[in-house]
């Protein structure tokens, strides 16, 4: 029971931002966070959408966890900083950064794909998540070790046909992971990392491809492990790394 119990700690009085926290991944990887001992930071379109989450979180009897909501789509440069100004202001420092919401409406040629609709989903997918970050920078690196995760796809990493602009955000959020990591490396504690879940059991797999069954595909909790271990302390001294959920990670030498 004690070595139960430590596991379960592995984040203890970690403050998290997870963004995505409404479903899929993001709502995983906030519960995983809250059961490890953390203090998560639930961000999604809508204060009201994160209240089941919040709730499941007290049910589970870990701590109390606050709501940042932020419209990553609509939100200004203004709107990220006084978002992760409040961040400060309530807790002083952040722990982690774990970008998970994501956001694809099709999936389309070049040739047809709507400009509208391509600006769109950069913003959502490479954009927003650069100006949260570069906002939560101090704040990160206020912390002693601090980590951030950036979702990636196995489309952001060898192209595939018909994925158009999520495919081209998410390998700029490669590139953005690499130079973070290189401008971070020998100047602070962060460590920034990229993670592609593989094919899980989301909201979006399901717009993309409706007549598909979803029970063929893992459900989102199978991979919250990977960003807890990407999140926590066992992955100090590990930065500027692109992983699959499958990946082992950490050297043996480093989880003892």
């Amino acid at each position: 029971m004690d070595q139960i119990h430590a596991d379960m700690k592995r984040l203890q009085a970690r403050v998290i931002l997870v963004t995505g926290a409404l479903e899929g991944i993001g709502r995983a990887v906030a519960l995983a966070c809250a059961a490890q001992g953390a203090t998560v930071v639930l961000s999604s379109f809508k204060e009201a959408d994160l209240e089941p989450v919040y709730d499941a979180i007290l049910a589970q009897g870990d701590p109390e966890p606050a709501i940042l909501p932020l419209d990553l789509e609509q939100a200004t440069e203004a709107d990220f900083i006084a978002a992760a100004n409040l961040v400060g202001e309530t807790f002083g420092r952040l722990d982690g950064l774990a970008h998970c919401a994501a956001f694809a409406p099709y999936l389309s040629r070049i040739d047809d794909y709507d400009a509208s609709e391509w600006e769109r989903v950069i913003r959502i997918n490479l954009t927003a998540p650069f100006l949260l970050t570069q906002a939560c920078l101090p704040l990160l690196r206020a912390s002693k070790d601090a980590a951030i995760v950036f979702t990636s796809d196995r489309v952001g990493r060898a192209g595939k046909a018909y994925w158009g602009a999520y495919a081209a955000a998410k390998f700029g959020i490669e590139g953005l992971m690499q130079v973070l990591a290189e401008e971070t490396r020998d100047s602070s504690q962060l460590r920034v990392n990229s993670l592609d879940p593989g094919l899980v059991r989301t909201a979006l797999r399901a717009t993309l491809y409706p007549g598909e069954d979803p029970g063929i595909h893992p459900a989102p909790e199978t991979v919250a492990d990977t960003y807890l271990r990407l999140l926590g302390p066992e992955s100090l001294g590990i930065t500027g790394q692109a992983y699959h959920a499958q990946d082992a990670i950490l050297p043996r030498a480093l989880e003892q």
